[in-house]
């Protein structure tokens, strides 16, 4: 493979990593105050993997950079050291340390916003004993990946009730998450702020069940489906899989597929409906589909956890983008066009 097809294959993370590795250490800083916790634990891990960087992917990202912003930084792609007193420099060093062990608990903020710094499984330790309501507002004021790689931490009876829980759960009372905040405030000094107080729902449990593992997904499924069949189907259909790709129009699988690397495309389509490959095909030049399916045919036997992880790297691009307006997204979960 040619330098120039390896530097065009670069994710939009690699993209960023590359560039703040090149920027100096102040300015790379100032950059990362402006980010947040996943987005600097994604950016993060991706410049402590960066190796053998070519210059020609150092030159292409930059270049893409200046048809930005119209201005070029000094380059200079360096290493741990260089990573850590950035970081360091930018989020003090209590905070970059915990980035780098990946448990990023930040320092200015409420209790709850807290939480979104934590891994999942220290998220889980923290509200493993609290009442199953407070359990249930914590899942709901996460993200839907992260909630639902907390609720993996948990056993399928404890997963069940705090689903049914987040899903009738619509509003909390300011006094009481307020509250909450400064529980969970004495743990982690920041500010109390109870502005926040719509959350959860069968939107939210269902963005949520979109994250699990498939199998911790059907299994606690068919647990809801037990208790609550009408339950059940509202969540199914607000559920977007993605196998509903197939459903999503030429123009939004076009804007999405910018947006993926090829390598972990490759890695989704091992393991897709028939139909969601022919879409993606579709949506392609001539000589890109091609490829892919060449490189289709080339991969060897892959475990189902990689190609799952594949998906939902996917999923959560083409959640973002429905969320921002450049595309619609069919099948469960889409909104019905008139």
């Amino acid at each position: 493979m040619s330098e120039s097809r390896a530097a065009a294959k670069l994710s939009k993370v690699d993209k960023a990593a590359i560039l703040l590795l090149s920027l100096g250490e102040t300015d790379a800083a100032q950059v990362l105050r402006h980010m947040g916790p996943k987005e600097v634990q994604k950016v993060g891990v991706a410049m402590a993997q960066m190796r053998n960087v070519h210059r020609d992917q150092v030159e292409q990202v930059m270049s893409e950079f200046v048809e930005v912003v119209g201005d070029q930084t000094s380059l200079g792609v360096g290493a741990d050291g260089y990573i850590r007193k950035m970081l360091t420099q930018a989020l003090g060093e209590d905070k970059a340390n915990n980035l780098i062990d990946r448990i990023l608990l930040g320092g200015n903020t409420s209790g709850l916003d807290s939480l979104k710094w934590m891994e999942p499984r220290a998220v889980a330790d923290v509200i493993r004993y609290e009442h199953p309501q407070i359990q249930a507002i914590v899942v709901a004021y996460l993200d839907p990946d992260q909630a639902a790689e907390v609720l993996n931490h948990f056993d399928h009876k404890v997963r069940l009730d705090i689903v049914l829980r987040v899903s009738s759960l619509n509003t909390v009372q300011p006094s009481a998450l307020k509250e909450l905040n400064l529980i969970l405030e004495k743990q982690f000094a920041g500010n109390a702020n109870a502005t926040r107080t719509t959350m959860g729902g069968v939107k939210r449990a269902a963005d949520i069940m979109n994250f699990l593992d498939s199998s911790v997904e059907g299994a606690l499924m068919d647990s809801i489906r037990e208790v609550d069949e009408d339950l059940s189907g509202q969540i199914e259909d607000l559920m977007f899989v993605f196998d509903n790709l197939a459903d999503v129009d030429d123009r939004g699988i076009q804007a999405l597929l910018r947006e993926v690397s090829s390598d972990v495309l490759v890695l989704a389509l091992k393991g897709s409906d028939e139909a969601v490959r022919e879409k993606i095909f579709r949506n392609m030049s001539k000589r890109a589909a091609e490829l892919l399916r060449d490189d289709l045919e080339a991969k060897g036997p892959v475990r189902v956890s990689e190609v799952e992880g594949a998906q939902k790297e996917i999923l959560t691009i083409a959640r973002r983008m429905a969320e921002s307006g450049e595309i619609t997204l069919g099948g469960k979960g889409g909104e019905e066009m008139i």
